[in-house]
């Protein structure tokens, strides 16, 4: 093997090591990407429940109200 051969290698083998850096980052903004909409995704569910249960809750003061 000649110093060239040993170069070519070792060039490739840290363009790999790079594109699993690489990989790796994309792959954490990806999951913190995630991350948030599940968050957001929680924070609409709880919020549609209490609007509804709000709501309904409303509902029965008002019936109860008109019946007394």
């Amino acid at each position: 093997m000649t110093s060239e051969e040993e170069e070519v290698k070792q060039t490739k083998t840290e363009r790999f090591a790079q594109w699993l850096m690489d990989r790796a980052e994309k792959k954490e903004e990806k999951e913190t990407s995630l991350e948030g909409l599940m968050k957001f995704n929680i924070f609409l569910s709880i919020g549609t429940l209490v609007a509804v249960a709000g709501a309904t809750v409303a509902d029965y003061l008002m019936m109860a109200y008109l019946w007394i």
